[in-house]
């Protein structure tokens, strides 16, 4: 693990936090398949922990397991100091899950429907308990609109407040903003932080960068089953030795030696005829890229030039591109 970053605000909250998710060689099979393949994790008390990747990396199999909801293949997971495969009604007792989609009463009230949470829960059914929870998602406008007439980011609030209905200590949210426009994902996030802010250990998945970056004390980077890489994002930047990333597309190769021996270049993509250089001297480098181009009679489409991101950390670690 790359050493975490004293100067991290985020590093700093986990490190006066407990293990609250001990997770230790978890497997899950499908046949042949290796759906989660040996996941160690550990989720300290009260931080926000997101686990990156792209579909299919195997992100919610890990969260259902832990949740309880799937029974592992091995391994073993402790929330809260309890086994999961032990006593899973303990666990769900103390967790709150909004799950990646999630099929509700469409004729019913956003009140309605957190108060039948509620009682089948058996948690606080009381009118004011309710009110509490229609505020804290921000939805008083539209505490008497039945489902079937909240937009996604309405509906998506609302089941954060459903997973909320037995105060739960850690809270579950996956891909929690797919399909929302941005302002939505903004409005989410706040909500997210606002939790956390009230003493809550969230868990969630993404496959956003940006989400990561900007919402997570600490990220796991997951790709086919296992994870690459776990730290607070600003470390895991910074572990790629540059702060900048050069793109283009380029029509014919470049020897890849010429191209590391650009100044400030400390890495080197090439896939599909897109180019990314990973630089500590953005400026320098621009500008030997261009004199070569210019000397080889290459041409450079769409060139630009970036801040480092966790793209880049899932390229340096896979050599292929999160979003493909």
């Amino acid at each position: 693990m790359i050493p975490t970053q004293a100067a991290d605000p985020g590093a700093a909250r986990v490190a006066a936090g407990a293990p609250v998710i001990e997770i230790r060689g978890l497997v899950k099979r499908y046949g042949s398949f290796n759906a989660v393949d040996g996941v160690d994790l550990t989720v300290y008390d009260n931080e926000i922990f997101g686990i990156l990747g792209p579909n299919g990396a195997g992100k919610t199999t890990t969260l259902e397991m832990v949740e309880g909801l799937r029974k592992p293949d091995a391994g073993a997971v402790r929330v809260a100091g309890i086994d999961v495969s032990v006593d899973p009604v303990a666990v769900k007792r103390i967790v709150g899950i909004q799950l990646q989609s999630t099929a509700l009463f469409d004729h019913l009230s956003s009140w309605e429907l957190i108060e039948l949470f509620a009682a089948l829960y058996g948690a606080n059914t009381d009118a004011r308990h309710i009110d509490e929870l229609i505020g804290l998602v921000s939805l008083e406008e539209k505490r008497d609109a039945r489902v079937n007439q909240l937009s996604g980011g309405q509906k998506q609030r609302l089941s954060i407040a459903l997973a909320m209905v037995n105060d739960p200590r850690i809270l579950f949210l996956d891909e929690p903003t797919t399909g929302l426009d941005p302002q939505a994902r903004r409005s989410l996030w706040d909500l997210v932080r606002n939790l956390r802010d009230r003493g809550k250990t969230i868990v969630l998945t993404t496959h956003y960068m940006e989400e990561a970056e900007t919402l997570c004390d600490r990220v796991a980077v997951m790709d086919h089953g296992r994870i690459i890489a776990c730290d607070n994002p600003l470390a895991l930047i910074q572990s790629l030795g540059g702060n900048a990333t050069v793109r283009s597309r380029i029509e014919h190769d470049i020897a890849s030696e010429r191209l590391l021996s650009l100044p400030g270049v400390t890495r080197l993509h090439i896939v599909d005829g897109q180019l990314e250089l990973v630089t500590d001297d953005v400026q320098a480098t621009l500008g030997a890229l261009l004199r070569l181009a210019d000397e080889l009679g290459i041409r450079l489409d769409n060139l630009s030039s970036s801040g480092a991101t966790l793209e880049d950390v899932f390229l340096a670690y896979t050599g292929r591109s999160l979003r493909e």
